[in-house]
């Protein structure tokens, strides 16, 4: 399996605290089947600033001192950004990163709204041929409120990603119940951790996909998955399908066979 949200970097933000513990996360993401983490420290939301360079120096270091303790996984470098009014100006002064060095760049939302730029930095970042992927949008209160607006979202390019946690109930009801509801509607590509610390917020991974097949099927695990991989690839993600109202693992409407350009 492949993460591509974590904040697995020690002491860059609220994640982990010291090298142990992002040790510890990393042998429990193995145990649990996870291969490959992307490193993403929050930049740029009024707490923490983790500019490129410095990220991939810990992200380097990380790998380093992991394959010494043979640990294998593998550390993959990345941000998550919020949306703020210089984001395009810091993207020119090389002070962001994609995730995994490929065409995706991980965008969160603050926790109350949707910024009114938004669509407007959609626009702007495919034109430079980078697809942002919205971070836990099941944790805008907006969205919450308004589930279209995430899919007006995906609509002008943008790409979903659901945190385990929120899919099993971490976040409390009302945001289980969004996240459901934003998987079924096909706005939600990719399912992520969002880990911080073994005991706090771990990885939930395997046990997230498992309530995906229970609930929705096999083959949407296969679908999330695979995503996940193609994120690392850099290679294009197709639209979501949209589950039927009875959905219990059996016959699905399908939004669009092809690929998003």
């Amino acid at each position: 399996m492949i993460d591509i949200h974590t904040h697995i970097l020690p002491g860059l933000d609220d994640g982990a605290e010291s090298f142990e513990d992002a040790l510890n996360m990393a042998r429990a993401a193995v145990s649990e089947g996870i291969t490959t983490i992307i490193a993403t420290p929050h930049h740029a939301n009024g707490s923490y600033t983790n500019l490129a360079a410095d990220v991939k120096m810990q992200v380097s270091s990380l790998n380093e001192r992991f394959s010494a303790e043979n640990v294998p996984v593998t550390i993959q470098s990345g941000q998550e950004i919020r949306v703020h009014d210089d984001l395009l100006e810091a993207w020119q002064r090389r002070e962001l990163l994609t995730l995994a060095d490929s065409r995706y760049v991980l965008l969160e939302l603050p926790s109350s709204r949707i910024p009114r730029i938004t669509r407007e930095l959609i626009h702007e970042l495919l034109i430079m041929n980078v697809h942002p992927i919205i971070a836990h949008p099941e944790r805008n209160a907006e969205i919450v409120q308004h589930p279209e607006r995430l899919a007006e979202l995906v609509e002008a390019g943008a790409y979903g990603q659901v945190t385990t946690h929120s899919l099993l109930g971490g976040f409390g009801k009302r945001i289980e119940q969004a996240s459901w509801k934003l998987l079924r509607s096909g706005s939600i590509h990719v399912v992520s951790s969002d880990a911080h610390h073994i005991v706090r917020r771990g990885f939930r991974l395997g046990e997230a996909y498992g309530a995906i097949e229970r609930t929705m099927g096999e083959q949407w695990v296969e679908r999330l998955q695979r995503n996940a991989s193609l994120v690392v690839e850099d290679a294009p993600l197709p639209a979501m399908p949209v589950a039927s109202a009875s959905s219990g693992g059996g016959v699905r409407r399908f939004l669009s066979s092809f690929f998003k350009k």
